[in-house]
């Protein structure tokens, strides 16, 4: 157990920049040292903290071959250390390790080996006043100075990437911007810990427990080895499903959390009140300058919000700015390693996603600002977005398209879906119901072991035959599909419910389902999975109930009161093609990504009593008086650039 923890925590470091140690060989070994020479700083920042950085210049610079900066500031640690250790690769790719960048990486506060306190998505200073009043904004601007005031053989132009955490900080670096910042890369970013990661409209996201070891514990001085390891919590088994169930309440929590900061900070604000406000970068991305090309991953089962917020909002606030969208069928940072087959759970995309994605579009992007021409003609659209059930990459000239058919998916009797409003029901409103039981929960994957991961993964689009067959989960189908249909855009679920109980959860579901022919391709990762009658998650996302009319004010439901319940899933681009089905699923538990809701009003469900879960008669109406629906976007064939 102790090793699939370790795995699993390097793995996440990896994703969020840390090189993995275990790549000793492959086509790129040597590469590094034979043409790069690192240094070791510690750079200070405006109020005296130094934060350690490792610089690597390639070795042929001089005074008339000079090299753009390419920056990535991280919490995961920028080891190997010590100025002869040298990672297997260098910067986003080894494309651009290759076309040869001065590579800087640094550890933000209270991390390894930089000084410094830890703070979880540092609030960012809108209006900062003296030395003392830093944040990730400022720490960037400071350290692109000294870069350019220190390192040899610049061309005067910076970049920055990171991936998950990593991508909160180059958004946040590119608020205030240096002026020398032509370039910035957020991908998968982390945008607002109560929308992404650890929240999902409010529910808590169970499923990252044993991550609280990283973000809650300081670091007591600089250091080059993971001092929170110590405290990680040994589940003892690998069904993690038992491990929760076993856990209780999370108020249990405190016996392996109590002197975790971050842990208690997350009780202590169960509401979207200002200390989860104050950490929301995105009212800030105003005044943006540079270029930005923000990246995600349509199965990214931890920042799916975070990009998609980010490049709208940049969009919004930023007329002018060259701003543009990718993502692909990749889950949580699975862009930046090469794995041939594309797979995401049982569900082949193509070949060498990745290398395309890496050569085509994140090469050419920080090729043409910091060292091309930097005018904006890169020959990339828009959106470069990857349609999930034609398995094949399309471009837009915004997004979302305009131009879409803004229509409805109306829950029906019996099981129906379908774009026509059900007839209304002269008898009275017609509803499906089921009972919730918090004992009893349903699951969120058949996959046992995946469930004591640092975070979830294969659930996005994993076969939904097991939920569906449950009597709490409710399924809704349209017939066969006659001929493709593509909806690409936002999803709003607006739901007519009502519960015996006084407050619940509410997870809806938009599936693809596989005809019963459907045949196995050739890379089946699990032998005991067929194709033929697949149910492919395709988008979901859960809102905890009492948040239906604000994340600040919770309130309780109305027994037997029938209630709008509305809220928005993530975007999608995804053809269900002829002769499948749209499919919905809705519940009221997902366990253990999701904890469980008591299903009684309680203020503060972190401090629940075991004794505050009850079951509950939960009635989703679908008559035409009261209807209950998706509202999706129809995208024709026109919609596309090419």
């Amino acid at each position: 157990m102790k090793n699939l923890l370790s795995a699993a925590f390097l793995g996440l470091c990896w994703l969020g920049g840390l090189p993995a140690p275990a790549q000793t060989e492959g086509p790129d070994s040597g590469f590094a040292p034979e043409n790069y020479r690192k240094s070791e700083h510690l750079i200070p920042m405006r109020d005296g903290t130094k934060l350690f950085t490792a610089v690597y210049v390639p070795k042929d610079a001089s005074p008339t071959r000079r090299y753009p900066v390419l920056m990535q500031r991280t919490c995961y640690g920028v080891g190997p250390y010590g100025p002869d250790q040298y990672p297997v690769l260098l910067g986003p790719s080894r494309f651009l390790m290759r076309d040869k960048y001065i590579f800087v990486y640094q550890d933000v506060r209270g991390r390894y080996r930089s000084e410094g306190s830890w703070t979880n998505m540092t609030p960012h200073l809108a209006n900062k006043k003296g030395k003392q009043a830093v944040d990730e904004s400022s720490d960037t601007y400071d350290t692109i100075d000294w870069l350019l005031k220190n390192v040899s053989h610049h061309n005067g132009r910076v970049g920055q990437w990171g991936i998950s955490y990593p991508g909160f900080y180059a958004v946040a670096g590119a608020v205030d911007a240096h002026p020398a910042l032509k370039a910035s890369s957020p991908q998968a970013p982390v945008s607002d810990f109560f929308f992404d990661d650890f929240h999902h409209q409010g529910a808590f996201v169970e499923g990252y427990f044993l991550t609280y070891p990283v973000f809650g514990l300081q670091h007591e001085q600089p250091t080059t080895e993971p001092w929170f390891q110590k405290s990680m919590v040994n589940p003892g088994t690998s069904d993690g499903v038992q491990f929760y169930l076993d856990l209780g309440p999370l108020k249990n929590a405190d016996k392996y959390y109590k002197d975790n900061f971050f842990w208690q900070e997350t009780v202590a604000h169960p509401n979207y009140d200002a200390f989860w406000q104050r950490r929301n970068i995105l009212p800030h991305l105003r005044n943006v300058k540079h270029a930005v090309m923000t990246v995600g991953g349509w199965f990214d089962a931890e920042d799916l919000y975070g990009p998609l917020n980010v490049y709208k909002t940049l969009e919004k606030n930023n007329p002018g700015t060259y701003n543009t969208l990718v993502m692909g069928p990749f889950g949580h940072g699975r862009w930046a390693r090469e794995t041939g087959p594309t797979l995401h759970s049982n569900v082949y995309f193509g070949d060498s996603l990745a290398t395309f994605y890496q050569r085509e579009i994140e090469a050419r992007f920080f090729n043409h600002f910091l060292k091309g021409a930097g005018n904006g003609q890169t020959n990339l659209p828009e959106a470069y977005l990857f349609d999930t059930g034609r398995k094949e990459w399309k471009t837009f000239a915004e997004w979302p398209v305009k131009a879409s058919a803004k229509r409805s998916l109306y829950l029906g009797s019996g099981g129906g879906l379908s774009f026509e409003a059900p007839a209304d029901n002269a008898a009275g409103a017609a509803f499906s119901e089921y009972v919730s039981d918090p004992a009893k929960p349903v699951p969120y994957t058949e996959d046992l072991p995946s469930t004591l991961g640092f975070t979830p993964f294969n659930y996005m689009s994993e076969d939904q035959r097991f939920a569906g067959r449950r009597p709490d989960v409710l399924v809704f189908q349209t017939d066969a599909l006659a001929e493709d249909l593509t909806l690409g855009g936002e999803i709003t679920a607006q739901l007519k419910v009502s519960t015996t109980g006084t407050d619940a959860d509410w997870v809806v579901k938009l599936i693809d389902g596989y005809p019963p022919d459907e045949p196995n391709h050739p890379y089946m990762p699990n032998p005991g999975v067929v194709l033929g009658g697949y149910q492919q998650m395709v988008r979901s996302e859960v809102i905890r109930g009492r948040f239906r009319n604000s994340f600040e004010k919770p309130e309780p439901f109305v027994p037997g009161q029938v209630t709008d319940v509305a809220f928005r899933l993530q975007d999608v681009l995804h053809t269900f093609k002829k002769g499948h089905r749209v499919m919905v699923q809705v519940q009221s538990t997902w366990f253990p990504l999701i904890d469980r809701n008591p299903q009684k009003y309680v203020d503060n469900i972190f401090r629940a009593e075991a004794s505050d879960f009850i079951r509950a008669t939960h009635r989703v109406y679908h008559g035409g008086a009261q209807p209950s629906l998706l509202r999706v976007e129809v995208l024709t064939d026109q919609a596309v650039s090419r």
